[in-house]
């Protein structure tokens, strides 16, 4: 029996021998999991022979042996379980389960309160035993000067316990929208986080565009950790349109089997509502523990950093470097949906965006030319290119990557040449801060290179006059609706000059907001002439209706796509680098402050969302302006930038992040950029005149 086990030894004889009675005898073969982190079984164990491993995610908490006990937190409060306990041994272990323990307690009242008072004396030994490994740990680290601190909420100052979790001083939902995490001091942090220190607090819901980011990245862990439970499985995220995330599926042979195995395992997960837990860790650490699990690019990325400890997060088992704040556990995560692609699979955080469609075999065409190029320089992640940046290879990666782009605009031109029925009209859209100005500018010279020579309208100046534009919901003027131009006008030109005729354009006069039919330039269509019309509605297929033939136009759909890797979890995000190219080129030229710009963001994107990538399958073809190197670049503007948002606005959790998100990248000089660079358009000294 368990006569050696330390717990039963504190008994007294009698009460040893009814506990005994209560006891079941069973047995694991070495391998076996006897214990399951997060499960709600309500067992403890008393060991008897053998040893076991206990484990907390991919922390090793050492060895259980004769005369050890696990699982009373269980038992007694029914908590789920804090650890794993494999068995390293053959095992023989007497099971003192609930149904057990509550009959105990109605047959035996005396025994089972020595029992809970032994558990009692136990637990406060291993406590005091804690206690003085930490303060061993941080005995360099001064300790909390005060007991009790204040937070304010909105606006109310309130005494609190100091180490109080914010998630326990907050809402669980703003407006119908779930709290996802807190803003401390207007920073973003789990809702898992401590106080430490007075501070303002404020609740971070799913409707604010860090909310969202927060779900997102959660789900795609939630999803790295379900994948880790299936042998020879590698997924790797490909590339994020809002809250759908692309992936790339290896070691499998088909990946709708694949799909219906993880999408099983995060329902399991989030059942179990297993916890998100954000830790540090030494650098060394870190390293080696990529090292050791395959996780190549976030090693890569750990060998130019420059702090002596990473952050780190994990959802079970599955280790990533954490790039923000996460969900506090996994049953928030209940809205996502997970479908199989010809190239992977496709994971949406929540609700499908507007104009949603996971079979994008231009997209996927894109990013497998990328890869390719990259991979023939050995730049795979951003570590590598980091690495390759201060062997001496960033030259070599500007000029490829560059030349990359002439190589696709020249394919257009060559393409636009090869239409049959010829081309009369190009139509050019993509979300903001994606080119389109340098883009429209290289893309003539290599139309004038196949002998065609573009002649550019702009659609601005076909706007209504301003109190006949249509009103948003909010009520102000909605200037981004297709209803706020003249659409009658713009078919009428468009008609006229395809015929030859000799066209006075409009002019928009946005001081007095009045429409000039007629005040713009005279326009004569010549035979070797395309007209090039540029904005937002440009692939919405109202934009031209009937008036222009099918086989007379030609669709482009430009933006940053492709971004290398931090690690296995996560890449930069398109709609970030459009936002930091936005707040460089804004800050420098136009006088914008970052605040301000990161303000007005969310609403530029949801002019995007619903005038843009709805009709991305209306263009005949896909560009991909971003630049493997400009982060690099934007760096040495952007962390300038960023650090001017007080640290009291709006915009500063952010701007925050962004500020980490920039740090990952060594800094080039922008003298290395070509003048003919779309990053010029935002950098400032392009080739170009605008």
């Amino acid at each position: 029996m368990s006569a050696g086990s330390r717990l039963l030894s504190s008994l007294s004889e009698a009460h040893r021998a009814i506990v005994q009675r209560y006891l079941e005898r069973c047995s694991f073969e070495a391998g076996a999991t006897v214990l399951r982190e997060g499960d709600a079984t309500r067992e403890m164990y008393l060991v008897v022979e053998g040893e076991g491993r206990l484990r907390r995610g991919d922390l090793d908490l050492g060895l259980v042996g004769p005369g050890d006990h696990v699982g009373e937190l269980a038992l007694v409060a029914g908590r789920p379980r804090a650890a794993t306990l494999v068995a390293a041994t053959p095992m023989i272990l007497d099971r003192f389960d609930g149904q057990r323990f509550r009959a105990l307690a109605d047959e035996e009242p005396r025994t089972a309160t020595a029992l809970v008072e032994a558990l009692v004396s136990t637990l406060g030994t291993q406590l005091t035993e804690m206690t003085d490994s930490v303060g061993v740990l941080l005995r360099e680290r001064s300790v909390p000067r005060r007991t009790s601190i204040k937070a304010t909420i909105d606006g109310a100052p309130r005494d609190v316990r100091t180490g109080t979790r914010v998630g326990d001083l907050l809402p669980r939902e703003v407006d119908g929208a779930p709290v996802v995490a807190a803003l401390v001091d207007h920073k973003a942090v789990a809702l898992t986080t401590p106080l430490t220190a007075s501070a303002h607090v404020a609740p971070l819901s799913s409707a604010h565009w860090e909310g969202e980011r927060i779900v997102r990245e959660s789900t795609v862990l939630l999803l790295l950790e379900a994948a880790s439970d299936i042998p020879q499985l590698q997924v790797r995220v490909n590339a994020t349109m809002g809250n759908a995330i692309w992936l790339e599926l290896g070691g499998c042979a088909s990946p709708h089997g694949v799909v219906d195995r993880l999408r099983a395992r995060m329902n399991e997960l989030m059942e179990r509502d297993v916890a998100f837990r954000e830790e540090w860790w030494t650098l060394e650490e870190a390293r080696s523990h990529f090292l050791e699990t395959g996780g190549r690019a976030a090693f890569e990325l750990l060998r130019t950093w420059r702090e002596s400890t990473v952050p780190m997060v994990s959802c079970g088992r599955f280790q990533a470097i954490r790039s923000g704040a996460m969900v506090p556990s996994a049953r928030m995560l209940q809205r996502f949906s997970l479908a199989p692609t010809a190239e992977g699979a496709v994971l949406i955080a929540g609700d499908p965006p507007v104009g949603f469609e996971p079979e994008r075999s231009t997209w996927a065409e894109i990013m497998r030319d990328h890869a390719r190029w990259l991979a023939g320089l050995g730049v795979t992640s951003v570590g590598a290119f980091n690495r390759s940046c201060v062997d001496g290879g960033v030259s070599e990666t500007i000029r490829v990557a560059e030349g990359f782009h002439e190589k696709r605009l020249a394919r257009i031109a060559d393409l636009i040449a090869e239409r049959e029925g010829r081309v009369r009209v190009v139509c050019i859209a993509g979300p903001s801060s994606s080119g389109k100005t340098t883009f429209i500018k290289r893309l003539k010279v290599h139309l004038a290179l196949v002998g065609i020579h573009p002649v550019a309208i702009s659609l601005d100046d076909y706007y209504v006059d301003r109190e006949k534009t249509v009103r948003g919901p909010d009520g102000e003027y909605d200037f981004e609706a297709l209803e706020a131009l003249d659409l009658d006008l713009l078919g009428e030109h468009l008609r006229r000059m395809l015929r030859g005729e000799a066209v006075r354009t409009a002019r928009y006069d946005f001081v007095t907001g009045k429409s000039h039919p007629s005040g713009g330039p005279e326009i004569v269509l010549g035979p070797r002439e395309v007209l090039m019309l540029e904005g937002i509605h440009g692939l919405n297929p109202k934009l031209l209706g009937d008036t222009v033939p099918h086989a007379h136009t030609f669709k482009i759909f430009i933006q940053p796509m492709t971004s290398l890797p931090f690690d296995e979890a996560s890449r930069l995000g398109a709609a970030d680098l459009r936002l930091l190219r936005r707040i460089v080129r804004d800050r420098r030229g136009r006088g914008c402050s970052p605040g301000d710009n990161i303000m007005r963001w969310p609403s530029v994107r949801r002019g995007e969302r619903l005038h843009i990538f709805p009709f991305v399958d209306q263009a005949d073809v896909v560009f991909d302006t971003s630049l493997v190197y400009e982060l690099s670049v934007l760096k040495t503007y952007a962390e300038r930038y960023l650090l001017e948002v007080p640290e009291d606005h709006p915009a500063q959790p952010t701007a925050s992040r962004l500020r980490q998100l920039v740090d990952r990248f060594v800094a080039i000089h922008a003298a290395h950029v070509p003048p003919t660079s779309i990053l010029r358009e935002f950098i400032g000294e392009s080739a170009f005149e605008y």
